[in-house]
């Protein structure tokens, strides 16, 4: 058994699949949050076995300003802890604390835009970047685009272990949708519905999804938009759709639990995402686990998981009339979902089964563990 500090930004999602995973395993777990933001990413609670640690940070957001006394109580922690490793992410966040207090073994896990996109924000940044790899003994990843970034910021090969994060298959699971509440209940005629679940964010692409949605939609008089969620980009989605005479065509359901997602999937036509940069996204496996085929983006961790014409549709990053014609297809085609479905389901099943995958994060581990110690360089 060994003492592991897992340290991560915030408390979302994928920070629950993960130490609920740990939870059951033989280690000893002690999670530690940096920051605390506006609103909710994770309404479960911490699971069982696993022990919150109170200290400097974990309570607002995180701001530069606080990177001296948040690493100095981060080295009471470990004093008090005494962790065997620490599991930390993202790369420029919590993983760089623990960089900056010499700390090791340290396996840095990225969260997809740290390496994609954050590292390359400023010549600081990667600095940054350049600077934790460096101090990591072992480096998990989701994809093979994030492998690689890492690889150019210098983390040896060898010490970086590749998983899809996957899903829970049997929560995230084919049903028919006549078995739950219809998301347009009120329509004269069966309408297509595209679902979004993608935070309302310039990143996710949310803009040139409303805009795409816009054009589709003079073409297909019952089409129809979920979108869940929330974001900086509200007033500027809601202008669009209303300008465009199309705001009763779009359902803002807005957050919701993740005992309540798997109806919207069920229940949708499609999955659509206009990401301008992903790893393996969760929320493309939670579709194909739950028997949705999807519309997606031309970028490298969506093409590594939909095979055009099988599991679903590309469009080009960033092209709101790509977006359309893509959903004019996939509209005109909509006999073939049945049989897109399947497909999407038996990829699930063969690459994004969470309970399997994880048990590559021991790689990881034995990695750190066994990795020789590194002299501690200066941080930027």
């Amino acid at each position: 058994m060994s003492r592991i500090l897992y340290f991560t930004r915030d408390y979302t999602t994928h920070d629950h699949r993960f130490l609920s995973a740990l939870a059951g395993t033989s280690h000893q777990v002690f999670y530690l949050r940096l920051e605390r933001r506006g609103h909710i990413l994770e309404d479960r609670p911490l699971p069982d076995g696993i022990t919150a640690v109170d200290w400097a940070g974990g309570k607002q957001p995180f701001t530069w300003a606080k990177k001296e006394s948040l690493t100095a109580d981060l080295q009471r922690v470990i004093h008090e802890i005494q962790p065997d490793l620490i599991q930390a992410g993202p790369v420029q966040t919590s993983a760089y604390l623990v960089a900056r207090t010499g700390f090791k073994p340290l396996v840095t896990v990225s969260w997809g835009s740290d390496l994609l996109v954050d590292a390359h924000k400023s010549h600081r940044y990667g600095e940054i970047t350049r600077f934790t790899l460096a101090h990591s003994s072992a480096l998990v990843g989701d994809c093979r685009p994030v492998e690689e970034a890492a690889i150019a910021y210098g983390m040896p090969p060898q010490k970086i272990v590749t998983f899809p994060w996957g899903v829970d298959l049997n929560h995230f699971s084919p049903a028919e949708p006549a078995s739950e509440q219809p998301l347009f209940p009120d329509q004269p005629h069966r309408p297509f519905v595209v679902l979004s679940t993608r935070a309302w964010e310039p990143i996710y692409g949310v803009d040139i999804l409303a805009q795409g949605f816009v054009l589709a939609a003079r073409e297909i008089p019952n089409l129809r938009l979920v979108m869940l969620g929330n974001g900086s980009l509200a007033s500027k989605l809601r202008t669009i759709f209303e300008g465009n005479q199309v705001l009763e065509r779009v359902l803002f359901a807005g957050q919701i639990t993740q005992n309540e997602l798997p109806r919207y999937y069920r229940n949708a036509d499609l999955y659509l995402s206009a990401s301008r940069s992903d790893g393996t996204s969760i929320s493309l496996l939670e579709a194909l686990a739950c028997g949705r085929p999807a519309l997606v983006s031309d970028i490298p961790g969506n093409r590594s998981w939909i095979e055009p014409g099988v599991q679903g549709w590309w469009f080009s990053d960033g092209s709101p009339q790509s977006l359309a014609d893509a959903l004019c297809k996939a509209f005109a085609q909509r006999q073939d979902i049945p049989k897109m479905a399947q497909a999407a389901r038996r990829l699930a099943e063969e690459r994004a089964n969470w309970p399997e995958n994880f048990k590559k994060l021991q790689l990881a581990y034995d990695l750190a563990l066994n990795a020789p110690i590194i002299p501690t360089i200066k941080s930027p």
